[in-house]
């Protein structure tokens, strides 16, 4: 696909809360949550909703493109959770940044952990197809909400709110384009990480403990340790191969920001230095669908992604799948 990434921006709430507030909060010993996660701080929402943090990046992302929100006349919105089962949350988004009614196509996808990837490449095929000539994609998550701080305080700490976005344009030869994309599904593991309730598979008029039972996030940290590392370096090998890319090709990983030790493996499983990896779990922890385009607009404004540059990004996500997309700046 020949597409190209115009402006990022992102966004985080105003407050900050560092781990060590948290063990405080929960009574843990000095350094035992971040032991256990690698994540020294995050943001949280108190007064933001997901579109005020969604609409934020947006404007953000269209500052830096050098355009205005009434250029879009696409947004695709690729959160892991959305702001309610119905509506989609793009609509709102697209309401809130002020298009008029018609002048563009607004609608969700979700891939979990991997929405932004889905996101992009669905906004790329219509991109190209002549549908549309200016896409916006956006993830927003508040992950800090349902999460099991009772049983399970080592999962909740690595998780962080945030949003990110990115203008999409088609490009002229030799401007940038998307290599290659690829995804696959391990579905053995599907119970292994996600919420239960909030869809149809538990009505909470009648059967409210199962609703609320199945109402706090849950992970199982060692069963998708045990996929990831039967399967994750393969995957990277044949995404690689369809772009045909070698190994040392690669300029630079953008990749889901699970957690600093996930980073960490993740970097001695495929083989690429950590200098290669934009690493910003410490500070921000997962921030679910947008930790890969809010790891992204870092690296763009770090000076990390140079014009015709190679960047893979990389993730996984619950269901249990492996997303990757080779994309030349």
């Amino acid at each position: 696909m020949r597409i190209k990434i115009v402006g990022t921006g992102r966004a985080v709430p105003a407050e900050r809360v560092t781990t060590r507030a948290l063990e405080e909060r929960l009574g843990l010993g000095e350094g035992a949550l971040e032991t256990a996660t690698g994540v020294v701080e995050r943001y949280v929402c108190t007064g933001e909703s997901q579109i005020d943090l969604a609409c934020s990046a947006a404007r953000l992302a269209l500052e830096n493109a050098g355009l205005e929100a009434n250029a879009l006349d696409l947004i695709i919105g690729g959160c892991g959770v959305p702001y309610q089962p119905l509506p989609a949350t793009a609509p709102l988004v697209m309401q809130r940044l002020g298009l008029a009614d018609g002048s563009a196509a607004a609608f969700d996808v979700n891939s979990t952990c991997l929405g932004f990837l889905t996101a992009f490449e669905t906004a790329g095929r219509m991109l190209e197809a002549g549908q549309c000539e200016t896409a916006l994609v956006f993830s927003s998550e508040v992950a800090s909400r349902a999460l099991p701080w009772q049983d399970a305080p080592e999962i909740a700490a690595l998780f962080g709110d945030g949003a990110a976005a990115a203008v999409l344009r088609r490009a002229n030869p030799g401007e940038g384009k998307v290599a290659a994309s690829l995804m696959r599904t391990y579905p053995s593991a599907w119970e292994a990480c996600g919420i239960g309730s909030g869809g149809t598979r538990f009505d909470f008029r009648n059967e409210p403990r199962a609703f609320a039972a199945h109402s706090l996030f849950h992970m199982d940290g060692k069963e998708l340790f045990r996929l990831t590392s039967r399967h994750f370096n393969a995957f990277v090998g044949d995404l690689l191969e369809r772009a045909g890319w070698r190994h040392e090709d690669v300029d630079l990983v953008v990749p889901h920001q699970a957690s600093p030790f996930a980073l960490a493996h993740m970097a001695r499983q495929t083989g690429f230095p950590p200098q290669k990896l934009v690493d910003i779990s410490a500070r921000f922890g997962n921030q679910i669908a947008a930790s890969m385009p809010f790891a992204l607009d870092v690296a763009r404004r770090e000076g990390r992604v140079a014009t015709g540059a190679k960047l893979l990004f990389l993730g996984t996500s619950a269901g249990v799948s492996f997303g990757g997309m080779a994309l030349e700046a």
